[in-house]
């Protein structure tokens, strides 16, 4: 079907396949889940919640084949992922309400509550559409996250029912259906059309954990998602240091750099599912850490990651504050040990 309307991905200078590969296998996600869905769980979910969450996600499945036949633009994906975004919020009603922070206590989001949720699902979506680099890495990453996110908020958060862990649960081995397809050497990629359902499904998944937003259930789909995140955090920071516009394309993304160092594609990939169990992992120590342990875990958790990017790259060449800073100190404490050897001498 991808071949005969055009779906397809030719060889460029950004792309890394060296034939035309079909994309849109996306679709076949769509379908298994949807299906499974229908058959599982339509009689205990909220009928009109079950048909809005369909109908936002036909929109995002519409923005992406028509993005794999013939590439919208940045805006017009945007505004295609808005469309869906305006249905959850209005039609389903997934939305994060109120707010609860450490020494303040709960603050309702009233009118706040449409951009945060709209910004969230944009940003989410997103950062998943942007991984999709290599094959195999945007469907693996998401299968991590996914199954973290539905194990975390079934046995720890205690903010989403049953229903929707088996939902969660139900795109995870849809997602594992397609990977050994999708895997390298890929014979489909999952095209816009599964990056951006997927990215989308994702967000969404989370506000159901987020309807009533405390600093952990904020903080552990943020660690729970940390490629996706920090490979768009980075992009975008890294265009903004370079002076180009935030949506143009380049070949500086995590699985690029990681590449350079001189892995192989399937090494790569890996790599970057090793990274996602790292996040996956520490995710799960937030429910059983008190506060202190929780603001303690998210600096480590920072200081780790800002020195891993430094080390590959990602902020671009001879971007390294932090290293550069840890060199000096370590500098300094060495110039004072030969002082004071050369003193007591």
């Amino acid at each position: 079907m991808a071949f005969k309307c055009g779906a397809v991905d030719n060889p460029n200078a950004r792309r890394v396949n060296q034939v035309v590969m079909p994309t849109m296998g996306g679709l076949a996600i769509f379908l298994a889940f949807n299906l499974t869905n229908i058959f599982l769980l339509y009689k205990q979910y909220n009928p009109e919640q079950f048909w809005a969450l369909l109908l936002a996600q036909i929109i995002i499945i519409a923005t992406g084949i028509i993005d794999d036949i013939f590439e919208l633009t940045p805006k017009r994906k945007i505004l295609g992922i808005l469309l869906g975004a305006l249905v959850i919020f209005f039609v389903a009603k997934i939305k994060m309400t109120t707010l609860t922070l450490p020494f303040i206590g709960m603050v309702k989001l009233g009118w706040m509550s449409f951009p945060i949720t709209i910004i969230w699902i944009l940003a989410i979506t997103n950062a998943v559409n942007l991984i999709d680099g290599l094959d195999g890495l945007a469907t693996g990453v998401s299968i991590i996250a996914i199954s973290t996110s539905a194990i975390t908020g079934f046995f720890f958060l205690n903010t989403t029912s049953i229903y929707i862990s088996i939902m969660m649960f139900n795109l995870v081995f849809a997602l594992l259906g397609f990977l050994p397809y999708n895997f390298n050497p890929a014979k489909i990629y999952l095209g816009d059309t599964g990056s951006l359902f997927i990215g989308f499904m994702i967000s969404v998944f989370s506000l159901y954990g987020l309807k009533n937003a405390t600093f952990i259930s904020i903080i552990i789909p943020v660690i729970i998602l940390g490629v996706p995140i920090t490979d768009t955090f980075f992009a975008i920071l890294r265009r903004f240091l370079n002076n180009v516009p935030i949506s143009q394309a380049d070949k500086h993304h995590l699985h690029h750099q990681l590449m350079q160092m001189g892995l192989s594609h399937r090494q790569t990939v890996l790599v970057i599912y090793g990274i996602a169990l790292i996040f996956s992992m520490i995710s799960l120590l937030y429910p059983i850490s008190s506060l202190l342990g929780s603001l303690l875990l998210t600096i480590a958790t920072l200081f780790g990651l800002e020195i891993f990017v430094e080390q590959i790259g990602l902020m671009g060449p001879n971007r390294t504050p932090l290293l550069d800073f840890i060199k000096k100190v370590v500098l300094f404490t060495e110039e004072n040990d030969v002082i004071n050897k050369k003193n007591k001498k």
